[in-house]
Protein backbone atom coordinates (compact mmCIF):
# COMPACT_ATOMS: atom_id res chain seq x y z
CA UNK A 1 0.00 0.00 0.00
CA UNK A 2 1.54 3.46 -0.78
CA UNK A 3 1.24 5.60 1.81
CA UNK A 4 1.92 9.18 1.72
CA UNK A 5 3.80 12.00 3.37
CA UNK A 6 1.78 12.99 7.28
CA UNK A 7 -1.03 11.07 5.90
CA UNK A 8 -3.36 10.27 9.14
CA UNK A 9 -3.80 6.58 10.19
CA UNK A 10 -7.55 7.48 9.88
CA UNK A 11 -6.91 7.62 5.96
CA UNK A 12 -6.88 4.17 6.36
CA UNK A 13 -8.39 3.58 9.21
CA UNK A 14 -9.79 -0.11 8.29
CA UNK A 15 -5.62 -1.09 7.40
CA UNK A 16 -4.67 0.31 10.48
CA UNK A 17 -7.27 -1.61 12.58
CA UNK A 18 -6.47 -4.82 10.92
CA UNK A 19 -2.63 -3.93 12.50
CA UNK A 20 -3.97 -3.60 15.89
CA UNK A 21 -3.02 -0.20 15.61
CA UNK A 22 0.68 -0.55 14.33
CA UNK A 23 0.30 2.15 11.58
CA UNK A 24 -0.56 4.52 14.24
CA UNK A 25 2.24 3.57 16.32
CA UNK A 26 4.98 3.98 13.83
CA UNK A 27 3.55 7.35 12.30
CA UNK A 28 3.39 8.60 16.23
CA UNK A 29 7.05 7.14 16.36
CA UNK A 30 8.04 8.88 12.81
CA UNK A 31 8.99 5.64 11.50
CA UNK A 32 6.57 5.74 9.02
CA UNK A 33 6.59 9.08 7.48
CA UNK A 34 5.73 8.79 3.56
CA UNK A 35 8.84 9.42 2.50
CA UNK A 36 8.94 8.22 -1.35
CA UNK A 37 10.45 4.14 -1.05
CA UNK A 38 10.74 4.01 2.95
CA UNK A 39 9.44 0.55 4.16
CA UNK A 40 7.02 -0.70 7.01
CA UNK A 41 6.25 -4.31 6.67
CA UNK A 42 3.73 -5.70 9.51
CA UNK A 43 1.32 -8.47 10.42
CA UNK A 44 -2.67 -8.33 9.69
CA UNK A 45 -4.30 -9.57 13.16
CA UNK A 46 -7.72 -9.57 11.61
CA UNK A 47 -7.90 -12.85 9.91
CA UNK A 48 -11.48 -11.76 8.01
CA UNK A 49 -7.96 -10.00 5.68
CA UNK A 50 -7.11 -12.33 3.42
CA UNK A 51 -3.19 -11.16 3.65
CA UNK A 52 -0.90 -12.13 6.32
CA UNK A 53 1.21 -9.15 5.80
CA UNK A 54 0.50 -5.37 4.83
CA UNK A 55 3.90 -3.32 3.19
CA UNK A 56 3.56 0.00 3.62
CA UNK A 57 5.86 1.79 0.78
CA UNK A 58 6.15 5.85 1.27
CA UNK A 59 5.02 7.77 -1.50
CA UNK A 60 5.60 11.42 -0.80
CA UNK A 61 3.39 13.88 -0.61
CA UNK A 62 -0.08 12.93 -2.60
CA UNK A 63 -0.42 16.30 -4.30
CA UNK A 64 3.31 14.87 -6.52
CA UNK A 65 2.17 11.90 -6.98
CA UNK A 66 2.00 11.00 -10.99
CA UNK A 67 2.36 8.14 -12.81
CA UNK A 68 6.10 7.80 -12.74
CA UNK A 69 6.50 7.94 -9.09
CA UNK A 70 3.26 5.57 -9.01
CA UNK A 71 5.96 3.35 -11.23
CA UNK A 72 8.67 3.80 -9.07
CA UNK A 73 6.63 3.06 -5.71
CA UNK A 74 5.62 -0.15 -7.41
CA UNK A 75 8.86 -1.11 -8.69
CA UNK A 76 10.63 -0.54 -4.89
CA UNK A 77 7.16 -2.32 -3.50
CA UNK A 78 7.69 -5.59 -5.68
CA UNK A 79 11.49 -5.87 -5.19
CA UNK A 80 10.80 -6.24 -1.47
CA UNK A 81 7.93 -8.60 -1.63
CA UNK A 82 10.49 -10.87 -3.99
CA UNK A 83 13.47 -10.49 -1.43
CA UNK A 84 10.86 -11.48 1.40
CA UNK A 85 9.96 -14.78 -1.00
CA UNK A 86 6.41 -13.19 -1.01
CA UNK A 87 4.09 -15.91 -3.02
CA UNK A 88 1.28 -13.57 -3.89
CA UNK A 89 1.02 -10.13 -3.56
CA UNK A 90 -1.54 -7.43 -4.18
CA UNK A 91 -0.80 -3.90 -4.84
CA UNK A 92 -3.35 -1.77 -3.57
CA UNK A 93 -3.59 1.65 -6.33
CA UNK A 94 -4.04 4.88 -4.83
CA UNK A 95 -4.21 7.79 -8.02
CA UNK A 96 -2.84 10.85 -7.66
CA UNK A 97 -2.23 13.73 -9.50
CA UNK A 98 -5.29 14.82 -11.67
CA UNK A 99 -4.34 15.21 -15.51
CA UNK A 100 -5.03 18.77 -17.45
CA UNK A 101 -8.86 18.52 -17.45
CA UNK A 102 -9.00 17.68 -13.25
CA UNK A 103 -9.45 14.44 -13.22
CA UNK A 104 -7.52 11.56 -12.48
CA UNK A 105 -6.77 8.94 -14.64
CA UNK A 106 -7.26 5.71 -13.19
CA UNK A 107 -6.12 3.83 -16.13
CA UNK A 108 -2.44 5.77 -16.06
CA UNK A 109 -2.38 4.91 -12.48
CA UNK A 110 -2.68 1.49 -13.29
CA UNK A 111 -0.31 1.05 -16.54
CA UNK A 112 2.66 2.74 -14.62
CA UNK A 113 1.56 0.01 -11.46
CA UNK A 114 1.97 -3.18 -13.83
CA UNK A 115 5.41 -1.22 -15.24
CA UNK A 116 6.78 -1.00 -11.96
CA UNK A 117 5.74 -3.65 -10.43
CA UNK A 118 7.08 -6.05 -13.85
CA UNK A 119 10.38 -4.17 -13.89
CA UNK A 120 10.62 -5.13 -9.98
CA UNK A 121 10.73 -8.71 -11.25
CA UNK A 122 14.45 -8.19 -12.90
CA UNK A 123 17.28 -10.20 -11.79
CA UNK A 124 20.40 -9.80 -13.18
CA UNK A 125 22.21 -13.07 -11.55
CA UNK A 126 21.36 -15.43 -14.22
CA UNK A 127 24.52 -17.32 -14.09
CA UNK A 128 24.94 -17.53 -10.72
CA UNK A 129 24.58 -21.24 -9.91
CA UNK A 130 24.58 -21.15 -6.16
CA UNK A 131 22.09 -18.26 -5.62
CA UNK A 132 19.26 -18.97 -3.27
CA UNK A 133 18.91 -15.22 -2.35
CA UNK A 134 15.52 -14.40 -4.46
CA UNK A 135 12.42 -16.60 -4.94
CA UNK A 136 10.13 -16.79 -7.85
CA UNK A 137 8.41 -13.35 -8.86
CA UNK A 138 5.39 -13.22 -6.36
CA UNK A 139 1.75 -13.65 -8.69
CA UNK A 140 0.60 -10.22 -9.28
CA UNK A 141 -2.78 -8.15 -8.32
CA UNK A 142 -3.42 -4.80 -8.82
CA UNK A 143 -6.10 -3.56 -6.14
CA UNK A 144 -8.09 -0.65 -7.80
CA UNK A 145 -10.25 1.78 -5.88
CA UNK A 146 -12.28 4.53 -6.16
CA UNK A 147 -12.72 4.13 -9.49
CA UNK A 148 -15.34 6.60 -11.21
CA UNK A 149 -18.32 3.42 -11.91
CA UNK A 150 -18.27 -0.21 -12.18
CA UNK A 151 -19.08 -0.67 -15.91
CA UNK A 152 -18.05 -3.13 -18.26
CA UNK A 153 -16.61 -0.46 -20.66
CA UNK A 154 -14.55 0.80 -17.49
CA UNK A 155 -13.52 -2.71 -16.64
CA UNK A 156 -12.09 -2.97 -20.24
CA UNK A 157 -10.36 0.02 -20.22
CA UNK A 158 -8.78 -0.95 -17.02
CA UNK A 159 -7.83 -4.20 -18.24
CA UNK A 160 -6.32 -3.37 -21.36
CA UNK A 161 -4.03 -0.52 -19.20
CA UNK A 162 -3.05 -3.76 -16.92
CA UNK A 163 -2.01 -5.67 -20.01
CA UNK A 164 -0.19 -2.95 -21.72
CA UNK A 165 1.28 -2.27 -18.51
CA UNK A 166 2.76 -5.36 -18.48
CA UNK A 167 4.07 -6.23 -21.73
CA UNK A 168 5.95 -3.23 -21.55
CA UNK A 169 7.43 -4.04 -18.42
CA UNK A 170 8.19 -7.53 -20.01
CA UNK A 171 9.76 -6.14 -22.69
CA UNK A 172 11.57 -3.15 -20.46
CA UNK A 173 13.20 -6.35 -18.72
CA UNK A 174 13.75 -8.51 -21.96
CA UNK A 175 16.15 -5.50 -23.04
CA UNK A 176 17.87 -5.48 -19.68
CA UNK A 177 18.26 -9.53 -20.06
CA UNK A 178 20.06 -8.74 -23.11
CA UNK A 179 22.62 -6.00 -21.99
CA UNK A 180 23.55 -8.21 -19.11
CA UNK A 181 24.75 -11.15 -21.59
CA UNK A 182 28.54 -11.06 -21.31
CA UNK A 183 30.55 -10.83 -24.81
CA UNK A 184 31.28 -14.31 -24.74
CA UNK A 185 27.75 -15.36 -24.96
CA UNK A 186 26.18 -12.47 -27.00
CA UNK A 187 28.19 -12.16 -30.19
CA UNK A 188 26.87 -10.14 -33.28
CA UNK A 189 25.57 -13.33 -34.31
CA UNK A 190 23.67 -14.80 -31.11
CA UNK A 191 22.48 -11.02 -30.58
CA UNK A 192 20.93 -11.19 -34.16
CA UNK A 193 19.84 -14.59 -33.21
CA UNK A 194 18.00 -13.94 -30.30
CA UNK A 195 16.73 -10.57 -31.31
CA UNK A 196 14.97 -12.05 -34.56
CA UNK A 197 13.09 -15.27 -32.24
CA UNK A 198 12.22 -12.32 -29.98
CA UNK A 199 10.75 -9.70 -32.70
CA UNK A 200 9.14 -12.52 -34.93
CA UNK A 201 7.86 -14.18 -32.08
CA UNK A 202 5.38 -11.07 -32.00
CA UNK A 203 4.21 -11.27 -35.60
CA UNK A 204 6.92 -8.73 -36.97
CA UNK A 205 8.81 -9.22 -39.97
CA UNK A 206 12.59 -9.88 -39.68
CA UNK A 207 16.02 -10.04 -42.08
CA UNK A 208 19.35 -9.98 -40.89
CA UNK A 209 22.05 -9.14 -43.56
CA UNK A 210 25.51 -11.14 -43.08
CA UNK A 211 28.86 -9.58 -44.13
CA UNK A 212 28.86 -10.01 -47.41
CA UNK A 213 25.19 -8.51 -47.83
CA UNK A 214 26.22 -5.46 -45.88
CA UNK A 215 29.31 -4.97 -48.15
CA UNK A 216 26.87 -5.07 -51.09
CA UNK A 217 25.52 -2.28 -49.39
CA UNK A 218 28.47 -0.48 -49.78
CA UNK A 219 28.36 -0.28 -45.49
CA UNK A 220 31.80 0.87 -45.00
CA UNK A 221 31.62 2.60 -42.01
CA UNK A 222 29.92 -0.92 -40.18
CA UNK A 223 32.55 -2.65 -41.68
CA UNK A 224 35.26 -0.51 -40.64
CA UNK A 225 34.53 -1.20 -37.08
CA UNK A 226 33.84 -5.26 -37.76
CA UNK A 227 37.41 -5.63 -38.96
CA UNK A 228 39.13 -5.72 -35.82
CA UNK A 229 37.03 -8.74 -34.70
CA UNK A 230 36.70 -12.16 -35.54
CA UNK A 231 32.89 -12.53 -35.07
CA UNK A 232 30.84 -11.02 -38.51
CA UNK A 233 28.87 -7.93 -38.14
CA UNK A 234 25.09 -8.38 -38.59
CA UNK A 235 22.26 -5.92 -39.21
CA UNK A 236 19.03 -6.45 -38.18
CA UNK A 237 16.01 -5.11 -39.64
CA UNK A 238 12.26 -4.93 -38.24
CA UNK A 239 9.06 -4.77 -40.01
CA UNK A 240 5.56 -3.86 -38.15
CA UNK A 241 3.20 -3.81 -41.22
CA UNK A 242 -0.63 -3.35 -39.94
CA UNK A 243 -2.97 -5.01 -42.15
CA UNK A 244 -3.99 -2.45 -44.65
CA UNK A 245 -1.66 0.73 -44.09
CA UNK A 246 0.38 1.12 -47.27
CA UNK A 247 0.52 5.05 -46.71
CA UNK A 248 1.53 7.73 -44.01
CA UNK A 249 4.30 7.78 -42.24
CA UNK A 250 7.07 5.22 -41.65
CA UNK A 251 8.98 5.95 -38.04
CA UNK A 252 12.42 4.46 -37.97
CA UNK A 253 14.19 3.22 -34.79
CA UNK A 254 17.80 2.76 -35.08
CA UNK A 255 19.96 1.21 -32.19
CA UNK A 256 23.34 0.86 -31.93
CA UNK A 257 24.41 -2.64 -31.05
CA UNK A 258 28.14 -2.90 -30.44
CA UNK A 259 28.23 -6.43 -28.28
CA UNK A 260 31.53 -5.50 -26.89
CA UNK A 261 33.73 -2.40 -27.33
CA UNK A 262 37.48 -2.34 -26.49
CA UNK A 263 37.81 1.15 -28.13
CA UNK A 264 39.55 -0.73 -30.63
CA UNK A 265 43.52 0.88 -31.45
CA UNK A 266 42.05 4.10 -29.43
CA UNK A 267 41.71 1.10 -26.51
CA UNK A 268 40.18 2.16 -23.25
CA UNK A 269 41.46 1.61 -19.77
CA UNK A 270 41.26 -1.61 -18.26
CA UNK A 271 39.51 -0.39 -15.12
CA UNK A 272 35.58 -1.02 -15.53
CA UNK A 273 36.07 -2.35 -19.47
CA UNK A 274 34.07 -5.12 -18.19
CA UNK A 275 30.84 -2.78 -18.51
CA UNK A 276 31.59 -2.73 -22.29
CA UNK A 277 29.42 -5.32 -22.62
CA UNK A 278 26.33 -3.07 -22.65
CA UNK A 279 27.63 -1.12 -25.15
CA UNK A 280 24.49 -2.22 -27.48
CA UNK A 281 22.03 -1.08 -24.76
CA UNK A 282 20.09 1.30 -27.56
CA UNK A 283 20.38 -2.06 -30.26
CA UNK A 284 18.15 -4.16 -27.09
CA UNK A 285 16.09 -0.90 -26.75
CA UNK A 286 14.78 -1.15 -30.31
CA UNK A 287 14.45 -4.87 -30.35
CA UNK A 288 12.39 -5.10 -27.12
CA UNK A 289 10.21 -2.01 -28.31
CA UNK A 290 9.99 -3.76 -31.49
CA UNK A 291 8.49 -6.65 -29.73
CA UNK A 292 6.17 -4.18 -28.09
CA UNK A 293 5.02 -2.31 -30.96
CA UNK A 294 4.06 -5.54 -32.68
CA UNK A 295 2.43 -6.86 -29.94
CA UNK A 296 0.19 -4.02 -30.13
CA UNK A 297 -0.56 -3.47 -33.47
CA UNK A 298 0.39 0.23 -33.61
CA UNK A 299 -1.21 2.21 -35.83
CA UNK A 300 1.58 3.02 -38.30
CA UNK A 301 4.18 1.21 -40.00
CA UNK A 302 7.72 0.78 -38.28
CA UNK A 303 10.89 0.30 -39.22
CA UNK A 304 13.62 -1.42 -36.77
CA UNK A 305 17.47 -0.87 -37.92
CA UNK A 306 19.79 -2.51 -35.41
CA UNK A 307 23.62 -2.40 -37.01
CA UNK A 308 25.70 -5.17 -34.73
CA UNK A 309 29.41 -5.49 -34.32
CA UNK A 310 32.57 -6.00 -32.27
CA UNK A 311 34.96 -3.20 -31.84
CA UNK A 312 38.07 -4.75 -31.12
CA UNK A 313 42.08 -4.07 -31.92
CA UNK A 314 42.54 -7.03 -34.35
CA UNK A 315 45.61 -7.00 -36.81
CA UNK A 316 42.93 -5.77 -39.31
CA UNK A 317 41.47 -3.69 -37.17
CA UNK A 318 40.79 0.38 -38.90
CA UNK A 319 43.56 2.73 -37.14
CA UNK A 320 43.38 6.55 -36.27
CA UNK A 321 44.29 8.26 -39.39
CA UNK A 322 42.17 5.75 -42.03
CA UNK A 323 39.91 6.83 -44.39
CA UNK A 324 36.19 5.01 -44.42
CA UNK A 325 33.53 5.41 -47.26
CA UNK A 326 29.89 5.22 -45.89
CA UNK A 327 26.86 3.58 -48.39
CA UNK A 328 25.65 7.17 -48.88
CA UNK A 329 29.33 7.77 -50.42
CA UNK A 330 30.25 10.21 -47.02
CA UNK A 331 34.01 10.04 -46.31
CA UNK A 332 35.26 9.60 -42.77
CA UNK A 333 38.32 10.29 -41.48
CA UNK A 334 39.23 8.02 -38.64
CA UNK A 335 40.60 10.11 -35.52
CA UNK A 336 39.55 7.65 -32.77
CA UNK A 337 38.46 4.42 -33.23
CA UNK A 338 36.55 4.29 -29.67
CA UNK A 339 34.09 6.49 -32.10
CA UNK A 340 32.80 3.76 -33.18
CA UNK A 341 28.95 3.72 -32.43
CA UNK A 342 28.35 7.15 -34.59
CA UNK A 343 29.98 5.20 -37.63
CA UNK A 344 27.75 2.16 -37.52
CA UNK A 345 24.76 4.48 -36.94
CA UNK A 346 25.64 6.39 -39.52
CA UNK A 347 24.88 3.37 -42.26
CA UNK A 348 22.12 2.19 -39.91
CA UNK A 349 20.11 5.98 -40.90
CA UNK A 350 21.20 5.76 -44.30
CA UNK A 351 19.70 2.52 -44.52
CA UNK A 352 16.32 3.02 -42.34
CA UNK A 353 16.00 6.30 -44.94
CA UNK A 354 17.05 3.83 -47.98
CA UNK A 355 14.06 1.44 -46.67
CA UNK A 356 11.27 4.57 -46.51
CA UNK A 357 11.38 5.82 -42.98
CA UNK A 358 9.77 9.29 -42.88
CA UNK A 359 11.03 10.29 -39.20
CA UNK A 360 13.97 8.68 -37.72
CA UNK A 361 14.73 7.85 -33.66
CA UNK A 362 18.16 6.86 -32.71
CA UNK A 363 19.24 5.50 -29.26
CA UNK A 364 22.54 4.75 -28.36
CA UNK A 365 25.65 5.14 -25.74
CA UNK A 366 27.45 7.12 -27.61
CA UNK A 367 29.52 9.31 -25.44
CA UNK A 368 30.86 9.77 -21.84
CA UNK A 369 30.64 13.30 -22.75
CA UNK A 370 27.37 13.42 -21.96
CA UNK A 371 27.41 11.19 -18.52
CA UNK A 372 29.44 14.52 -17.70
CA UNK A 373 27.06 16.95 -18.98
CA UNK A 374 23.65 15.31 -17.51
CA UNK A 375 25.05 12.63 -14.95
CA UNK A 376 23.75 8.93 -14.55
CA UNK A 377 19.37 10.19 -13.98
CA UNK A 378 18.90 11.85 -17.45
CA UNK A 379 19.26 10.74 -21.11
CA UNK A 380 20.50 13.44 -23.64
CA UNK A 381 17.98 14.21 -26.59
CA UNK A 382 18.93 16.09 -29.14
CA UNK A 383 17.41 16.24 -32.97
CA UNK A 384 15.84 18.64 -35.22
CA UNK A 385 13.19 20.12 -35.94
CA UNK A 386 12.28 21.24 -32.44
CA UNK A 387 8.34 20.03 -33.18
CA UNK A 388 9.57 16.10 -33.58
CA UNK A 389 12.04 16.64 -30.30
CA UNK A 390 9.25 18.37 -28.16
CA UNK A 391 7.19 15.25 -29.49
CA UNK A 392 9.96 12.62 -28.38
CA UNK A 393 10.24 14.05 -25.18
CA UNK A 394 6.65 14.59 -24.29
CA UNK A 395 6.28 10.46 -25.01
CA UNK A 396 9.41 10.01 -22.83
CA UNK A 397 8.06 12.21 -19.83
CA UNK A 398 5.11 9.57 -19.65
CA UNK A 399 6.90 6.48 -20.48
CA UNK A 400 9.28 7.61 -17.23
CA UNK A 401 12.74 7.96 -19.37
CA UNK A 402 13.94 11.40 -18.23
CA UNK A 403 15.12 13.30 -21.02
CA UNK A 404 17.15 16.68 -21.57
CA UNK A 405 16.92 18.46 -24.83
CA UNK A 406 21.10 19.34 -25.86
CA UNK A 407 21.69 22.08 -28.29
CA UNK A 408 22.47 21.53 -31.68
CA UNK A 409 24.74 24.49 -33.04
CA UNK A 410 25.70 24.30 -36.29
CA UNK A 411 29.23 25.99 -35.86
CA UNK A 412 30.05 23.10 -33.59
CA UNK A 413 30.29 20.95 -36.74
CA UNK A 414 33.70 22.78 -37.79
CA UNK A 415 34.85 20.89 -34.69
CA UNK A 416 34.84 17.77 -37.31
CA UNK A 417 37.08 19.32 -40.25
CA UNK A 418 38.73 16.92 -41.69
CA UNK A 419 42.04 18.13 -44.40
CA UNK A 420 41.55 14.77 -46.58
CA UNK A 421 37.90 13.46 -45.80
CA UNK A 422 34.34 15.10 -45.87
CA UNK A 423 34.37 15.12 -42.16
CA UNK A 424 35.81 13.05 -38.99
CA UNK A 425 34.66 10.85 -36.68
CA UNK A 426 35.25 12.78 -33.23
CA UNK A 427 35.72 16.22 -32.90
CA UNK A 428 37.73 16.18 -29.58
CA UNK A 429 36.54 16.79 -25.70
CA UNK A 430 34.94 19.77 -26.12
CA UNK A 431 31.11 19.05 -26.43
CA UNK A 432 31.55 15.54 -27.41
CA UNK A 433 28.51 14.85 -26.98
CA UNK A 434 27.04 17.84 -29.41
CA UNK A 435 29.83 16.85 -32.06
CA UNK A 436 28.37 13.09 -32.33
CA UNK A 437 25.09 14.19 -32.96
CA UNK A 438 26.19 16.53 -35.45
CA UNK A 439 27.91 13.79 -37.11
CA UNK A 440 24.47 11.64 -37.38
CA UNK A 441 22.78 14.39 -38.39
CA UNK A 442 25.04 13.96 -41.69
CA UNK A 443 22.81 11.06 -42.47
CA UNK A 444 19.52 11.70 -41.83
CA UNK A 445 18.59 13.04 -44.60
CA UNK A 446 17.37 15.86 -42.67
CA UNK A 447 14.00 14.06 -42.18
CA UNK A 448 12.59 14.79 -38.55
CA UNK A 449 15.03 13.02 -36.47
CA UNK A 450 15.58 12.33 -32.46
CA UNK A 451 19.10 10.85 -31.27
CA UNK A 452 18.98 9.45 -27.64
CA UNK A 453 22.02 9.20 -25.77
CA UNK A 454 21.86 6.91 -22.95
CA UNK A 455 25.27 6.01 -22.34
CA UNK A 456 25.07 7.69 -18.92
CA UNK A 457 21.27 5.98 -18.04
CA UNK A 458 21.65 2.42 -19.74
CA UNK A 459 23.64 1.11 -16.83
CA UNK A 460 22.76 1.62 -12.34
CA UNK A 461 26.05 2.00 -10.52
CA UNK A 462 24.43 1.03 -7.76
CA UNK A 463 21.20 -0.16 -6.27
CA UNK A 464 18.30 2.14 -5.56
CA UNK A 465 14.85 1.09 -4.37
CA UNK A 466 13.01 1.20 -7.76
CA UNK A 467 15.77 0.26 -9.62
CA UNK A 468 18.26 -2.76 -9.61
CA UNK A 469 21.81 -2.29 -10.12
CA UNK A 470 22.91 -3.27 -13.65
CA UNK A 471 21.03 -2.42 -16.92
CA UNK A 472 18.48 -0.24 -17.02
CA UNK A 473 16.42 -0.65 -20.08
CA UNK A 474 15.95 2.81 -20.71
CA UNK A 475 14.22 4.07 -23.80
CA UNK A 476 12.20 0.77 -24.26
CA UNK A 477 9.31 2.41 -23.14
CA UNK A 478 9.35 5.57 -24.84
CA UNK A 479 10.23 3.94 -28.61
CA UNK A 480 7.40 1.50 -27.88
CA UNK A 481 4.62 4.37 -27.07
CA UNK A 482 5.80 6.83 -29.52
CA UNK A 483 3.76 4.98 -32.80
CA UNK A 484 0.51 5.31 -31.04
CA UNK A 485 1.14 9.50 -31.13
CA UNK A 486 0.86 9.59 -34.76
CA UNK A 487 -2.11 11.84 -34.42
CA UNK A 488 -0.27 14.43 -32.97
CA UNK A 489 2.72 14.58 -35.48
CA UNK A 490 2.96 17.60 -37.64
Amino acid sequence: VPWFTNEPPAALAALNEATGGELARARASGELTGKPYESLITPLTDRRWKAARVLIVGAGPREEYGTDLARRVATAGGAMARTRRVARLAFVLRAGQPDASGDVDVASFVQATAEGLTLGEFHGGSYKTADASLSAPPQLTIAVRDIEDGSPETTRRLESALARGRLLGECSNQARQLANEPGNTLTPRAFADRAAQIVADAGAGVEVLDEQQIADLGMGLLLGVARGSSEPPRLMVFRHQPHGVTTGPVLALVGKGVTFDSGGISIKPAENMDRMKDDMAGGAAVVAAMRAIATLNAPIRVIGVVPTTENMPGGRAVKPGDILRSAEGKTVEVMNTDAEGRLILGDALWYARKLGATHLVDVATLTGAITVALGKQISGLFGTPPWWVDQVRRVADRAGDRLWPMPLAADYFDQLKSEIADFTNTGGRPAGSITAALFLREFTGRLPWAHLDIAGTAWAEETKPYLSKGPSGVAVRTLAELPFTVESWK
